[in-house]
């Protein structure tokens, strides 16, 4: 065993975050910690990393902190580079300073060896020196920064930049290569996946996985926890326990106890209920009081079963429906070129109503800055995109919702209130009980807001303007697990379009029905589920499918494409089906899509005006005098104007998105 904690009591003023907690590390573990925002979690890897210290030391009770020989801890800290003008280089060349050592104390002896050649001690010292090097990677250690470096983002000619040119963000990611290269006897990483893109967080799981020493993990991300983790701590109700297994198994084994103590307790309390009648009704019969007596010591000697406590899965919920609903065609960018001073990628792709699009990828590639261009926050700099009719959308922008300006001393009522002024009080608490502000927890001030508050508060915002599209910029950063889960939920079930930039998997496993792959040398729309685009994706790397989308396995047994779907075509849906990107190239035949759109508009225009002739005849059946009583017919009649109605507006919705398509080709030159 590395590291144990025995009995631990951590309190900040006259608030118990931590209580008799017992956590022990053994060996090379991968341990997840888990539990709502704000139980502790952080709290108790500052205390391993002896940031802060027990609050009961001075106890009869045996309590402390144990420690297998020296352990070296890294924990990832509040980032202060104290030399700005440093290079990069050089600053994370400083975690190699014992490898240095090494190399200088192993030239000293090579000369001392030039003069005493046949000394055993220096010889000894050689060898050891040499184990040393080995065990500290001192062989290796600029091409394992270099491969980290790149690993993280970053280009090799970033290692001569100055610290003091790179953002916060990316001084964060120094920081936590420096600490991987540290290479700890115990690794302490708090939420080490956030802000990082999709292909770094695979790497790090990887790297974390074969890691031969400790790792000590606080994440919200489920699936980086269940491809890492060996052992998960959950902190609940100030207290801590130890499963085995991932994240996943952890919730499995927590269930099944958590049913088994309630029929435990059940059993028990029927139990005493039992032996406690038994003894009321006999306890005053001379020949019962020993049998009585006996019971009743029983009853005080029984272990007892402490009533079980239900998951702490309080979430936000916010059920709602658009203010109206927008037509087919949602968004439809061609050759969308993004960026601010140069081009980072062009886009193009079909958003239609009912979508979940999630836009994954590497960062830097522009998705956030897709995102920003479709709002208008930014202009576009090629290309062209359109909204649909009817389109109403809100925005979430996770780093302005968290660095929000507002007031510091504003509550939450007000702040919300000052947005909606029009709602009566009710509803405005109402509108925020929503988002689990209940009770005194509206007059919280905005200063002192955590960065899941803020980003609970300013999902609240949007929701009240009841949108049909929701475009969302990591939306879960700062969420715990059952936040995340609440949101998947909500936006599983919300009958309008989402789009949105996420980095987390399992929450775009659970959301996403189409994928907007954002790579080095193109952006590539998928129509289909994150698990699907895995596999296709595997299918591509392994050489099974080649990479302008032919299926190149040995049996060519999928080369009749004669089956083609053109389903998506004849929705007037120009992205690409899986079909599309991986079994067959497409061709783009401009004057065959003209010619097959003027045939639709002749063919809606008929159609409509059959349909008017049709409404026109059911209005003057309804104002016949005669079936002015005959309610069943009156109700029959007017649920087929409905029908033709609803027909109609369907038939204006499909012309129109023909007539905007034909407008698209003759702005082409077609």
């Amino acid at each position: 065993m590395r590291y144990q904690i025995k009995h631990a009591i951590v309190r900040y003023a006259a608030d118990t975050i931590l209580e008799d907690v017992n956590f022990e590390i053994h060996d090379k573990e991968k341990i997840a910690v888990v539990g709502r925002n704000g139980c502790g979690k952080t709290t108790l890897l500052k205390l391993i990393a002896g940031d802060i210290t027990m609050d009961n030391l001075d106890s009869d009770e045996e309590c402390g902190i144990i420690t297998a020989g020296k352990q070296e801890i890294g924990y990832l800290r509040q980032i202060s580079f104290t030399d700005g003008e440093i290079s990069v280089f050089d600053e994370i060349k400083k975690v190699f300073n014992p490898v240095f050592e090494c190399e200088k104390r192993m030239a000293e002896v090579e000369e001392l060896l030039k003069t005493d050649v046949e000394s055993r001690k220096l010889l000894a010292e050689y060898s050891d020196l040499q184990k040393k090097m080995e065990a500290l990677r001192g062989y290796s250690w600029k091409r394992d920064l270099e491969v980290m470096f790149q690993q993280f983002g970053f280009a090799l000619e970033d290692l001569e930049r100055p610290i003091g040119t790179f953002s916060g963000g990316q001084q964060t990611k120094v920081a936590f290569i420096k600490l991987l290269l540290s290479r700890p006897d115990i690794m302490l990483l708090d939420e080490p996946t956030n802000h990082l893109d999709l292909p770094t967080i695979e790497w790090l799981e990887g790297y974390l996985k074969n890691y031969d020493k400790a790792v000590v993990i606080v994440s919200h991300d489920r699936l980086f926890l269940d491809r890492i983790a060996d052992v998960t701590y959950e902190i609940e109700y100030h207290g801590i326990k130890r499963y085995p297994g991932n994240y996943s198994t952890f919730m499995k084994l927590k269930e099944e106890n958590l049913i088994k103590q309630e029929k435990d307790y059940e059993e028990q309390q029927k139990e005493i209920a039992r032996l406690t009648e038994w003894i009321e009704k006999w306890k005053n019969t001379p020949t019962k009081v020993a049998a009585a007596r006996s019971k009743q010591m029983a009853i005080e000697h029984m272990v007892k079963i402490e009533k079980p406590r239900r998951f702490d899965t309080r979430a936000f919920r916010a059920m709602f429906s658009p203010r109206i609903e927008s037509y087919t065609n949602v968004i439809n960018a061609k050759n969308l070129a993004i960026g601010y001073d140069s081009v980072l990628s062009e886009a193009t792709f079909l958003l239609q109503k009912g979508n979940k699009m999630a836009i994954i990828g590497e960062n830097g590639k522009g998705k956030s800055t897709l995102l920003k261009t479709l709002v208008g926050a930014i202009d576009a700099l090629g290309g062209s995109f359109t909204i649909g009719n009817n389109v109403e959308w809100g925005y979430f922008d996770q780093q302005k919702a968290v660095l929000d300006d507002a007031d510091p001393e504003q509550t939450i009522l007000d702040n919300f209130w000052e947005e909606y002024p029009k709602l009566v009080r009710e509803e405005v608490r109402s509108a925020l009980g929503g988002f689990l502000f209940s009770g005194e927890d509206v007059m919280k001030k905005m200063g002192q807001l955590s960065g899941g508050e803020k980003v609970r508060l300013s999902l609240c915002k949007i929701f009240q303007t009841k949108p049909n599209l929701l475009i969302l910029d990591e939306p879960t950063n700062h969420m715990d697990i059952v936040g995340k889960q609440a949101l998947e939920q909500m936006l599983a079930d919300f009958p309008g379009t989402v789009l949105f930039v996420s980095h987390d998997r399992y929450f775009i496993k659970q959301v996403a029905t189409h994928i907007l792959d954002f790579t080095k040398d193109e952006v590539k729309q998928y129509n289909c589920t994150y698990d699907e685009y895995l596999i296709e994706k595997e299918k591509l790397a392994s050489g099974l499918i080649g990479k302008n989308g032919v299926n190149v396995s040995k049996d060519n047994s999928s080369k009749d494409t004669g089956n083609k779907d053109n389903s998506n075509k004849a929705n007037g849906n120009d992205a690409p089906t899986l079909s599309d990107v991986f079994d067959k190239k497409t061709y783009y035949n401009p004057g065959k899509i003209k010619s097959r759109l003027v045939k639709q508009m002749e063919k809606y225009e008929k159609q409509i005006e059959e349909s008017e002739e049709k409404i026109a005849e059911l209005k003057m059946q309804l104002m016949d005098p005669e079936i002015a009583s005959e309610y069943s017919k009156l109700m029959e009649l007017q649920n087929q104007l409905d029908a033709e109605e609803h027909n109609q507006e369907t038939l204006l919705e499909r012309m129109l998105e023909a007539e905007m398509e034909l407008n698209d080709l003759a702005e082409q030159g077609f």
